[in-house]
C-alpha cells in the first residue's frame, strides 16, 4: 500500500525543470518509496533507478573520464537520443560522484532526481558544486494529517490557524483522538504508523534508533568518543522544551564546551533533532539566546526515555511546526512568562493538556506586550472556547 506524501505534490511541477531534485531527510521517513513513486510517474521509458548502498551500481560512476559514465547509463538501458531521468537513491553513500553528476548535468540532458539521509553532508556538499543547478526539498516524519491516511481514515485539515480554530468541534476531535494517542506515543515514522502490534512498533522504533546510531554516528562523524555523544543524547531527551545550558552539558557528559556545540550540529543537520532559538527584536539576543532541544520523533523520544505526557506533546506540535512555518522561536522572559511556538514572529502557540481560560488570557497579554495578534491554545483535550485548537486538528 502506497499512500501519498504531502511533500510529492509539490515535487511534481518540478520534475520535469532541468535543476537537480534532491530529498533529504533521515532515514526511515520515507525518501526511497517517494522516489519509486516519482520514478513511477515519469511516462518516459529512459529512465533508470539505482541505490548506491549496492557496490556495483556505486561502481558505476567510478570512472576518470565522466563521459565514460555516459557508456556504462547506456549499457545500463538508457539512450543519449532523449531526455534520459536519473534517480539515485543514497546520495550520502558516495558523495564523491557529485562532481560526476555535476559534469553529466553540464554536458548531457540528463533529469537527475537523488535522495540522501544526511543533509550533514548533502547540505555541505552541494552548494558549492550544484549552486544554481539544484532544488532541495526536505522530508520529515508524517504529520497528523498524513498519519490518519496511513490509518486509512480521510481527513483534511484547515491550512490557516483562525481557521482550525473557526472549524473545530467536539464531534472531529473526539474521532481523531484515539488515533492522535497512538500518533503521540509511537511516532511519525511511516512504517510504524503501518504496523498493527505494539510489540512490533516498539521493537522497530529501537531499530531505527540504532540504524541513526550505527549508520550516521559512527560511520559519517569523526567523533572520538561515541559513549560520550551518546550521553549526550539522552541528557537532551530529559531536556525536551526547557533551555539548553552548554556549561551544565559539558560538566554532565565530561567533555569540552565546543565538543557539546559540535554534537548538537551534527544531531541537528542529520534531522535527529530540532533546536529552537528564542524570539527577540534585537538579533543579536535572538543568535547568542539558550536554545531549546526537540527530536525529530516524538516516538524514539517516548521509547528511550520516560517523559511527561506535556513534554510528549509539545514535542508531537513541534515536528508538525516544522514543515508550516520558514521560522519557529520560543519566547521567555527572566519572570518566567513563555510562549512554546512563535511562528513567523506572527502566530503565538502555548500547549497544553487541557487548556484553561487563565491560560489564554496570560497568553494574550504575553501577545499584545510583544505586539503578536494571533495566538492560540493547543490542547491534547478538547476545550470549547475560541482561542483552543485540538492537538488532533493541527
Amino acid at each position: 500500500m502506497y499512500i501519498d506524501r504531502k511533500l510529492f505534490n509539490d515535487l511534481l511541477p518540478v520534475l520535469e525543470d532541468k535543476e537537480i531534485l534532491v530529498i533529504t531527510g533521515m532515514r526511515r521517513v520515507g525518501k526511497t518509496t517517494l522516489l519509486q513513486r516519482l520514478y513511477d510517474h515519469i511516462p518516459s521509458s529512459n529512465k533508470l533507478m539505482l541505490d548506491l548502498e549496492n557496490p556495483l551500481n556505486q561502481l558505476l560512476f567510478q570512472e576518470r573520464d565522466f563521459d565514460q559514465i555516459l557508456i556504462n547509463l547506456r549499457a545500463s538501458g538508457l539512450t543519449s537520443n532523449e531526455k534520459m531521468y536519473l534517480f539515485l537513491d543514497e546520495i550520502q553513500t558516495v558523495p564523491e560522484i557529485v562532481q560526476a553528476i555535476k559534469y553529466l548535468f553540464d554536458h548531457y540532458d540528463i533529469k537527475f532526481v537523488l535522495t540522501g539521509s544526511s543533509s550533514f553532508y548533502l547540505k555541505n556538499l552541494f552548494p558549492e558544486s550544484l549552486a544554481g543547478r539544484k532544488y532541495l526539498f526536505e522530508l520529515y516524519p508524517l504529520c497528523f494529517e498524513e498519519f490518519l491516511g496511513f490509518q486509512q481514515v480521510q481527513a483534511s485539515f484547515a491550512s490557516s490557524w483562525k481557521e482550525k480554530d473557526a472549524n473545530k468541534t467536539k464531534y472531529l476531535s473526539e474521532k481523531y483522538h484515539k488515533y492522535y494517542l497512538d500518533y503521540l506515543h509511537y511516532g511519525a515514522f511511516p512504517q510504524i504508523a503501518l504496523i498493527a502490534d505494539i510489540e512490533k512498533k516498539k521493537r522497530s522504533l529501537i531499530d531505527i534508533f540504532n540504524a541513526y546510531f550505527d549508520k550516521e554516528v559512527a560511520q559519517l562523524a569523526d567523533f572520538k568518543y561515541l559513549n560520550k555523544f551518546r550521553d549526550l543524547m539522552f541528557l537532551l531527551m530529559k531536556r525536551v522544551g526547557s533551555r539548553m545550558d552548554i556549561t551544565k552539558l559539558s560538566q554532565e557528559c565530561g567533555i569540552s564546551r565546543d565538543t557539546v556545540y559540535a554534537y548538537l550540529t551534527f544531531l541537528e543537520k542529520t534531522y535527529f533533532m530540532d533546536f529552537l532559538s528564542p524570539y527577540s527584536l534585537n538579533v543579536d539576543r535572538e543568535i547568542s539566546g539558550s536554545r531549546k532541544p526537540y527530536f525529530a520523533d516524538h516516538g524514539i523520544l517516548q521509547m528511550m526515555q520516560a517523559v511527561p505526557t506535556g513534554t510528549v506533546l509539545e514535542n508531537a506540535i513541534m515536528t508538525q511546526l516544522r514543515v508550516r512555518a520558514s521560522k519557529v522561536q520560543y519566547y521567555q522572559k527572566r519572570n518566567g512568562k513563555e510562549i512554546d511556538f512563535i511562528l513567523d514572529q506572527q502566530v503565538a502557540l502555548e500547549v497544553k493538556e487541557t487548556g484553561t481560560p487563565s491560560d489564554y488570557a496570560e497568553l494574550k497579554k504575553t501577545c499584545e506586550v510583544l505586539g503578536i495578534k494571533e495566538y492560540y491554545i493547543v490542547t491534547l483535550n478538547y476545550v470549547d472556547l475560541p482561542g483552543f485548537i485540538p492537538a488532533s486538528m493541527v
